[in-house]
């Protein structure tokens, strides 16, 4: 069975532009299924997880591309870095064919790639102009009940307008249940036992994507690494307590978050500065992109004991944040450019700032029904002198609530609607 994905239709727009092509994703989060699915019967599929395949790109890519010629899809192209030169020459070629035969232009190449940490610069440097960039990870929410998705945009007249057009498109799924299997397509398609899966899924990140980016040496601290960060997500990253507690040097630290982010794993939510003072916390927060993942690492055994935990609230903060990310990559946006979060020395914090044309929007996320005080910070942002709009809250009610003239109660089931 295959669940349409949200990025389909923003790859009718980007291949209006682009000869070619790269999504970046976590492994197994359905990068080349999709494709696959969108170009039945017109794109070869090649994969570079293939030893002999791999060795062949590298060696000779040339031959590579009259093997396996355009249109093809290439997946894990991180494996090979040659290649995209000769992609590059293939493209201006084409491109000057194009002009001199008044050819209509075609999409040749669709990239995937799972580890753009080895990716990124060596595409940003062989393929730019040539190439449009998507990014995509686990099933959002909306993706999973096969209904449109957007970019959540905190407004409160879309919010309102959203709420009446859905008002009888509602999930009754316990959210505690989803946030325990997350959105991986083996578990929400086939089913796949979740525990075995997530398994498998870690042994095979290790293998194919790890071990060739860090020491061999530390492959346990490493797998170590990950349970502890997991630990911790919804919080602020403490260099040296994760130092510590790994028995890694804080270097190890920072190069080991940036091979997870860059991969898709996690979020690193950037604190808000705009030019106040040496006050505001300075350390980004922490999310995994997948809470299954996370839960799994955690070793949470059931959605009922992680409701009940103390990590029920953590688990909530990072479920709505990566939901709202997700429907800003998922629609080709990148919500780097809009999203902060805002903390200072005197504890005074908010999970999320909403920053766009000089207009700041404060978010807060709590798990429960009815969230008392919850917006209680957000007037400390006065003193940037900026445009504060209507603030708000994310929580589990089941419709919109004002809480006072200028701050709403919103049901988390609008994040992507």
């Amino acid at each position: 069975m295959y669940y349409k994905r949200t990025i389909d239709k923003i790859l009718d727009d980007v291949e209006n532009v682009f000869e070619s092509i790269v999504i970046y994703g976590p492994r197994q989060v359905g990068k080349s299924t999709t494709l696959a699915q969108r170009n039945k019967n017109k794109y070869k599929v090649v994969s570079l997880d293939d030893v002999q395949v791999r060795k062949l790109a590298n060696e000779n890519p040339e031959q590579f591309l009259k093997v396996y010629n355009p249109p093809v899809i290439i997946d894990e192209i991180q494996k090979a870095p040659n290649l995209l030169s000769y992609i590059k020459m293939y493209i201006d070629n084409y491109r000057l064919e194009a002009i001199e035969t008044n050819r209509k232009k075609e999409n040749l190449f669709y990239l995937t790639g799972s580890q753009q940490f080895e990716l990124q610069q060596s595409v940003s440097e062989s393929l730019a102009g040539r190439i449009g960039v998507l990014f995509m990870n686990s099933f959002s929410r909306y993706e999973i009940l096969q209904k449109d998705s957007k970019e959540f945009l905190p407004d409160i007249d879309i919010l309102l307008r959203t709420e009446r057009e859905r008002e009888n498109d509602k999930d009754t799924e316990n959210v505690f249940n989803r946030i325990f299997k997350g959105g991986m397509p083996s578990i929400v398609v086939d089913d796949q036992d979740r525990d075995l899966y997530f398994q498998g899924y870690l042994n095979s990140y290790i293998e194919k994507d790890i071990k060739q980016l860090i020491n061999i040496s530390l492959e346990h601290e490493y797998i170590n690494f990950l349970s502890i960060l997991a630990m911790r997500t919804g919080q602020q990253i403490n260099y040296n307590d994760l130092s510590n507690a790994v028995g890694v040097d804080v270097r190890t630290i920072k190069r080991w978050l940036s091979i997870l982010e860059t991969s898709g794993m996690i979020i690193l939510v950037q604190p808000f500065f705009a030019n106040i003072s040496n006050s505001i916390i300075k350390a980004p927060k922490l999310y995994f992109m997948d809470t299954g993942l996370c839960a799994y690492l955690c070793k949470i055994p059931t959605a009922e004991f992680l409701e009940n935990s103390m990590m029920a609230g953590a688990f909530y903060e990072t479920y709505v944040v990566s939901e709202i990310y997700k429907s800003y990559y998922h629609n080709g946006k990148n919500p780097k450019w809009y999203l902060y979060y805002y903390r200072d020395t005197h504890q005074k914090e908010i999970d999320l700032i909403f920053y766009q044309m000089d207009k700041i929007t404060p978010i807060e996320i709590k798990k429960s029904v009815k969230p008392t005080r919850a917006s209680k910070n957000f007037k400390v942002l006065e003193k940037y002198g900026k445009e504060i709009t209507d603030g708000f809250v994310i929580c589990r009610r089941d419709n919109i609530m004002p809480i006072n003239d200028n701050v709403y109660e919103i049901p988390d089931t609008l994040i992507g609607l």
